[in-house]
């Protein structure tokens, strides 16, 4: 009994230990089951909070259009500022938000476009805008953006179009006359060309298109009329209202009479009789042509055969001719005087057709006179006549070597003639020194770059000659004279003096050309390194004088010190001391130009200084002791110093003056700031009177 009681009671023991047992085994797992839920749990509460921060950013970047963004890469990528490159990241817009600079945006749209005042220099993309189509105002004023203005085609929300103060050039596009919101335009102080368009938008209430190269009349539309003559001043082509200057009259066209009805009776002519006529009259045309295309066929191959020869002429050197003032062939200057220095190259001309002439021509001379001449081929010599400007005539060599003509000047670098065509063309053609070392490549690529400048106040280059001994630029003939003449000669009895105002339009045209030069030559040490008052040419209209700047753009040309020395940065104190050449040159001898403008005095001259025996030899240094000594008057030309309303002024310039020739050249303010200068001085100038 005891052992059946007993053996229960053992049984449950041993159960208990096993339930112990299982008790112990089930715990962790059940903890580690715990953990995973919780893991998973805060991972769903995670993505949960993820979903909501996304979710709350769907509004954000779900506005976000990339062809905009790619657009406004597209412009910084075309042009060069500090402060695009550094901050144009990421997108463009976000929500009505922008972390780029001069963007605004509203609903995910760029609106506002405005880069005022950041050094942005380059050609703007041409239809680069077109993709903004919400824009509402565009503003790029105080830049040096060059080229053509940027298209504005489609953007029908645009407001507010403020380009002034760059560099652009090229016509205003037809399409800003089709932005049909607009309130404001601004584009002054740039080097626009040809006429206005004829804006008419009745929401316009600002425009001005002043400082400019425009030409032509002023649209007589009743929106245009509205705006002051301020809108409009400076544009030396533009007539009409509300100008003071008229356009001219043009001729009334001939009257041609009204033809008379055909006559009835012509009507019955028979069908055979008049098919007889009609073949009579389109045979004979036929025949003719076939008898002078025949005798046409002849002469080109003759002409031919003869200018292949023909091609082949004899140039003399700069030491075997002799300068003269009369008119005479410009082949007798450069073509066909032969001496101990001849030189023999070849040329191409890219001309089909020559039409015969009598007699012995400049180029039939030539051909005789090498008749006997051994010539070598030689790719450096072959070259073709090429031509810049679609507009100017094109002539050939034999033209030009035809022409009659006569030496306009010599001097260290260049001797110039005026040659004027058979066809009644006039052209300046510059026989260049020291460049015939020059290779082939390197000349056609510096003067292809400068044949594409365009600017009022630069002298047009219209072509140009290339030959292993000679080289000829062919210019725009510019008809007055040039600026030294203009100051310095007949001095005396009988000569019409000079007044300030001419002066100031004058050295006020040089400082645009210069400052358009010095833009689109930035790349060159020294865009310009020959800018002395010889080479500002002179154009006279009336009572008005426009100035042209020529004879630029040949430092690259001139590798050698020994060379350069012929160009006029060598007066400054830079080029003496053997330091590096900057723009800052040109700014020098730009403030050399005008103190002799101010003066009436010639650089370089000993300059006595009345009874203080005191002799400065340079004239920087002169006006800068007399300055010094509050004889301030006393620097003025006598033809001017009568002008007493203009002293003022007159001191204000020669202040600039002997910045811009200041002995260090960090000290000279930049070309761009001399122009301003120049205008601020001016318009202050204009306010007080």
């Amino acid at each position: 009994m005891q052992r059946s009681f007993h053996s229960p009671k053992h049984r449950f023991s041993s159960d208990d230990r096993r339930g112990k047992s299982l008790h112990l085994i089930i715990s962790p797992i059940q903890t580690a089951a715990m953990n995973l839920a919780l893991i998973l749990l805060l991972s769903l509460l995670s993505s949960i909070t993820l979903c909501s921060s996304v979710l709350a950013l769907i509004p954000i970047i779900g506005n976000y259009y990339p062809i905009e963004r790619d657009a406004l890469l597209q412009l910084r990528d075309s042009v060069a500022s500090p402060k695009l490159h550094s901050n144009w990241t990421g997108p463009p817009c976000m929500n009505n938000q922008s972390r780029w600079g001069g963007i605004a945006c509203s609903d995910g749209h760029v609106v506002r476009l405005v880069l005022d005042g950041i050094q942005l220099t380059g050609s703007l993309p041409p239809a680069f805008l077109q993709n903004i189509s919400f824009l509402t105002k565009l503003s790029l004023r105080n830049n040096s953006a060059f080229g053509p203005l940027p298209s504005l085609t489609n953007l029908i929300q645009l407001e507010y179009v403020f380009l002034s103060h760059n560099l652009f050039t090229d016509s205003i596009p037809f399409d800003y006359i089709q932005l049909p919101n607009l309130k404001k335009i601004e584009l002054q102080q740039n080097y626009l060309q040809g006429e206005i368009p004829p804006f008419n938008q009745q929401n316009l209430v600002a425009f001005n298109v002043s400082y400019n190269s425009l030409q032509g009349p002023i649209p007589q539309t009743d929106v245009l009329q509205r705006f002051p003559e301020s809108s409009y001043q400076h544009n030396s082509g533009l007539c009409g209202n509300p100008l003071e200057k008229k356009c001219p009259v043009p001729p009334n066209p001939s009257i041609t009479p009204t033809p008379s009805p055909p006559d009835s009776s012509k009507k019955s002519f028979e069908a055979r009789n008049l098919a007889l006529i009609v073949a009579a009259s389109v045979l004979v045309p036929f025949v003719v042509i076939f008898v002078f295309l025949c005798y046409y066929k002849r002469v080109q191959r003759k002409e031919t055969t003869k200018r292949k020869k023909a091609a082949r002429i004899l140039f003399h050197s700069e030491s075997s001719a002799s300068v003269k003032s009369t008119p005479s062939y410009l082949a007798q200057y450069i073509g066909i005087i032969l001496g101990e220095n001849a030189v023999q190259f070849d040329i191409f001309l890219p001309f089909s057709y020559f039409p015969p002439q009598t007699g012995d021509t400049s180029i039939e001379l030539a051909e005789k006179k090498m008749s006997s001449s051994q010539s070598t081929e030689d790719p450096e010599r072959t070259v073709e006549l090429e031509f810049f400007d679609k507009n100017i005539p094109v002539f050939d060599l034999e033209d030009l070597l035809r022409a009659s003509a006569e030496v306009l000047g010599k001097g260290k670098l260049s001797t110039t003639y005026k040659a004027t065509l058979e066809s009644g063309l006039v052209v300046a053609v510059k026989r260049i020194k020291s460049m015939n070392s020059l290779s082939k490549k390197e000349f056609v690529q510096q003067m292809q770059l400068l044949g594409k400048l365009r600017h009022e106040n630069l002298a047009q280059i219209i072509s140009f000659y290339n030959s292993k001994d000679e080289k000829l630029i062919i210019y725009e003939f510019v008809p007055n004279g040039n600026l030294f003449e203009l100051l310095h000669e007949n001095r005396g009895a009988g000569r019409v003096p000079l007044n300030w105002t001419t002066r100031l339009a004058i050295i006020k045209g040089v400082a645009m050309g210069m400052n358009f030069l010095h833009q689109y030559l930035s790349s060159h040490k020294v865009p310009h390194a020959n800018l002395k008052s010889s080479n500002v040419l002179i154009h006279r209209q009336s009572q008005n004088y426009h100035s042209k700047v020529t004879d630029f753009g040949y430092y690259p040309l001139l590798p050698s010190r020994k060379s350069l020395e012929r160009l006029a940065i060598a007066r400054s104190p830079e080029f003496s001391q053997a330091k590096k050449l900057t723009h800052k040159a040109d700014v020098y001898c730009f403030g050399i130009i005008l103190l002799e403008i101010i003066t009436g005095r010639i650089p370089g001259d000993e300059i006595s200084e009345g009874n203080h025996d005191k002799r400065a030899d340079g004239l920087s240094e002169w006006v800068t002791a007399v300055v010094n000594n509050d004889w301030s008057t006393d620097i003025l030309d006598v033809e001017i110093v009568a002008t007493r309303e203009a002293h003022d002024e007159m001191l204000k310039f020669t202040e600039l003056a002997l910045e811009c020739t200041d002995v260090a050249p960090e000290k000279r303010p930049k070309m761009s700031q001399v122009l301003r200068r120049i205008q601020e001085i001016e318009q202050r100038s204009s306010e007080s009177h």
